[in-house]
């Protein structure tokens, strides 16, 4: 393993051959942040701008996530997926959460919402129509399967900047 000198480090759990780095320098502005909770009607007004998000469920009592377009119709975020999928298995009455979010790494701001309910499949043709035209999938394949999740529990935070304090840089 290094010594923090500065020298090549070799991680086992990596099986590469990386240099160790050294501190990062001080910084001549620190950004001073705060957490602030959104509103539902707030998250709501999110969740409409957005066009990709995060669903999770489990899986063999694991969680599993991947990303999905939806679109948020009649007070639920609804989405669609193939019949053979592990998201189509767990949308059947099963426990989803849906995560949407938007982050500034350089001014280390964002926000995130988070949607959590009992997802039902669409099974009536109005609804599955309305659906179809909404959400436009970007993954290939056949989307036959329509999940709709209502809006029970949502929740957001927005972290956000408060007036920067401005650091002196040391000398060398």
């Amino acid at each position: 393993m290094g010594s923090g000198s500065g020298g090549p480090v070799d991680s086992p759990r990596s099986g590469t051959f990386a240099p160790s780095l050294p501190p990062p320098k001080a910084r001549t502005v620190e950004r001073m942040t705060h957490e602030v909770l959104v509103s539902h009607t707030e998250c709501v007004q999110l969740l409409t701008r957005a066009q990709v998000g995060r669903v999770v469920f489990t899986v063999a009592a694991l969680p599993a996530v991947i990303p999905v377009t939806f679109a948020v119709l009649d007070d639920a975020v609804v989405m669609c997926t193939a019949a053979d999928t592990r998201l189509a298995a767990a949308a059947d009455g099963g426990v989803l959460a849906f995560e949407i979010d938007e982050m500034d790494p350089r001014s280390r701001t964002g926000w995130s919402v988070v949607v959590t309910g009992v997802a039902e499949l669409v099974t009536d043709s109005l609804t599955r129509s309305r659906v179809h035209g909404m959400v436009a999938p970007w993954a290939p394949g056949q989307h036959d399967i329509f999940i709709r999740l209502p809006l029970t529990v949502v929740s957001g935070r927005r972290i956000v900047n408060t007036a920067p304090v401005h650091v002196a840089r040391p000398a060398g």
